[in-house]
């Protein structure tokens, strides 16, 4: 079941382990499309606006939590590329303590805070209420969040990127079924659909756990390695929440952006909505092109061969662009098309927008693919501190588009804030890459 990522060639090994994922992140953002199509189409573009206004917010809070989970896998990879296989199983037993607090903080911070959190966010007064009862039940569900993520992240460090994704697809089909029948049939309204979400997330974390009980034994541990240890813990720490700054750092200048949004008023923010659902939908093979640097590159520091990192980066720098051509493509014949899944072919300025802004991210994917690509990578060889600072640009980049640009240029300027973020991320991890790598084959790291 595990992979070795230490021998052979890196653009077999990557691009093995990068379809799965890519396979599991497509069914993922298929779900959450899903949620976002039949609260678009059955319950109207109000609605809509409301489940889209929570994105930036939903993004800072989940995306640390799925930040914080793959960093406390990088430790683990790292241990079985060197075949320390004592230290690993400890390590996991400290990953079970350490997930089980920081889930039930946050679960309690963020529900605790949520309306106060989109009140600051400007979110128009005739979408607050839906944007709040959807939003607090993904909170309420965080500790679903880590259950199903901290065992993937695990099943991933050993080289295993094709098991979470059958329990994913399963638990996406039930979420759509979950959809219809919450939304349509109860009806609970918005919040019918994050709870179909947590359900889901809950069911592929107990068909992960049954499997890792049953047919995983390399990730089995007793109880002396679940004695809470300082140092593991410390080692957790140092990797885990780095990269979940790393993803709120970012996602903070999301909340300023989107507050710049919200003040355009509902329509905008259901066009925004539309082409980001469908922009995160084709951008997340970059994510698992991202999963699968930090696994590659964790093995092999690991197993001490450096020498191994620069074909394995050029591998998926090769692959991610050939992709972003692609999609390119796709979308620039297809955008508006896809755009009609979400709200009805009258909606003509909505579709228009979305289309606007769709096309203008996809002509920076192959940035995007440098961004996760060179920063996963980073973060797999233990300097996830580093990779944070990328964050810090994407931040910078998203917050000045959304202080200043937005309220002169309008939309226009809110097109331009990822792309702009991307290209700011890469000029400070392309070179910190190759200085670090510099440092590591000199012997002074």
């Amino acid at each position: 079941m595990t992979k070795d990522m230490t021998a052979g060639s890196p653009t077999k090994l990557i691009l093995r382990f990068t379809i799965p994922l890519i396979f599991g992140n497509l069914f993922q953002q298929f779900y959450s499309m899903v949620d976002t199509i039949i609260v678009g189409r059955f319950l109207g573009k109000t609605a809509l606006a409301a489940v889209g206004s929570t994105g930036a917010v939903n993004f800072l809070i989940i995306g640390f939590c799925l930040g914080l989970c793959s960093g406390f896998a990088i430790p683990v990879a790292q241990r079985f590329g060197a075949k320390n296989f004592e230290d690993m199983r400890r390590l996991i037993g400290n990953i079970v303590w350490l997930s089980i607090g920081a889930s039930a903080v946050l679960t309690v911070l963020t529900v605790c805070f949520c309306r106060p959190i989109l009140l600051l966010m400007s979110t128009p007064s005739d979408i607050i209420d839906g944007a709040y009862a959807y939003i607090v039940v993904i909170f309420a569900g965080i500790p679903t969040t880590f259950f199903y993520n901290i065992l993937a992240s695990l099943l991933r460090a050993l080289g295993d990127s094709k098991t979470p994704v059958v329990f994913l697809v399963i638990a996406s089909l039930i979420n759509i079924v979950l959809d219809l029948f919450l939304i349509l049939v109860i009806p609970m309204g918005v919040a019918g659909a994050a709870v179909a979400t947590v359900i889901s997330q809950l069911i592929s974390g107990i068909a992960c756990f049954i499997f890792i009980v049953k047919k995983f034994p390399a990730l089995h541990i007793h109880r002396d390695d679940l004695r809470p240890r300082t140092s593991y813990m410390m080692d957790l720490l140092g990797t885990g929440i780095p990269m979940g700054l790393q993803t709120s750092i970012t996602a903070i200048g999301s909340i300023i952006l989107q507050t710049s949004v919200n003040t355009l008023g509902s329509m905008i923010v259901a066009s925004v909505t539309a082409a980001n659902k469908l922009s995160i939908f084709f951008s997340c093979a970059f994510d698992a092109m991202g999963v699968a640097m930090s696994t590659y590159g964790g093995q092999n520091i690991g197993a001490n061969k450096p020498e191994r990192l620069n074909p394995g980066l050029r591998a998926g720098m090769l692959i991610g662009s050939v992709y972003s051509i692609v999609a390119l493509l796709i979308l620039i014949f297809f955008g508006k098309t896809l755009t009609t899944l979400f709200v009805d072919s009258s909606e003509t300025e909505i579709i228009a927008n979305a289309y606007r802004f769709l096309i203008t991210c996809a002509a920076f994917y192959i940035p995007l693919t440098a961004v996760n690509v060179f920063r996963l990578m980073i973060q797999g060889m233990g300097f996830s501190k580093v990779a944070v600072f990328a964050g810090v640009f994407e931040m910078v980049a998203r917050g000045i588009t959304g202080l200043f640009l937005v309220p002169i240029f309008g939309f226009a300027a809110a097109c331009f804030a990822s792309p702009l973020a991307w290209v700011l991320a890469d000029l400070f991890l392309i070179p910190a890459y190759f200085k670090i790598l510099k440092r590591i084959q000199d012997g002074t790291i």
